[in-house]
């Protein structure tokens, strides 16, 4: 997709709604990559949307084959179903951050719903446990995040 100057780059990322045989008994998630770039093919800005995965051995590969995340929208709440966790509970979501390792992660999605077993401040009390509040915005509902695209090429940015 081009706009302006700009280009759109979205490509469908891993997912799984559930452990083992209860993932085939739900409905099939996906994440997304979204990927802005000048038009001339310099990347501006990554950003991943985790949907509503659990971790599991696929989201290994997201990492390797798009490095340099800028922001990662994680889906939480800790949704069970006859006791297993079928979305992102709190320490799913560090495990994500940790995974993943986008340079700021916003939690989302884990207040919409009556289903939500996971609070967001079992994610909080997990982030400063791993020592990650550095990575995170917190945002309430109607709130509006403003982020800055790199000046600097993602090569030359400079690791944590």
């Amino acid at each position: 997709m081009v706009k302006g100057e700009n280009k759109l780059h979205i490509s469908s990322m891993p997912g799984r709604h559930g452990p083992g045989p209860l993932s085939r008994l739900l409905p099939p998630v996906i994440g997304s990559m979204l990927d802005f770039e000048t038009l001339d093919g310099k990347r501006a800005l990554r950003i991943y949307i985790t949907g509503d995965t659990l971790i599991y051995k696929d989201l290994k590969h997201i990492p390797r084959r798009y490095p340099d995340i800028d922001l990662a929208l994680l889906h939480l709440g800790g949704t069970t179903i006859f006791g297993l966790v079928v979305t992102m509970d709190g320490k799913q979501g560090v495990e994500a951050v940790r995974l993943i390792h986008p340079h700021e992660a916003i939690p989302i999605h884990f207040n919409d719903y009556n289903v939500f077993k996971s609070p967001l401040e079992d994610f909080k009390q997990a982030i400063a446990s791993a020592d990650l509040e550095h990575r995170v915005r917190y945002l309430n509902h109607g709130d509006t995040y403003v982020f800055g695209i790199p000046v600097v090429g993602h090569s030359e940015r400079k690791k944590e």
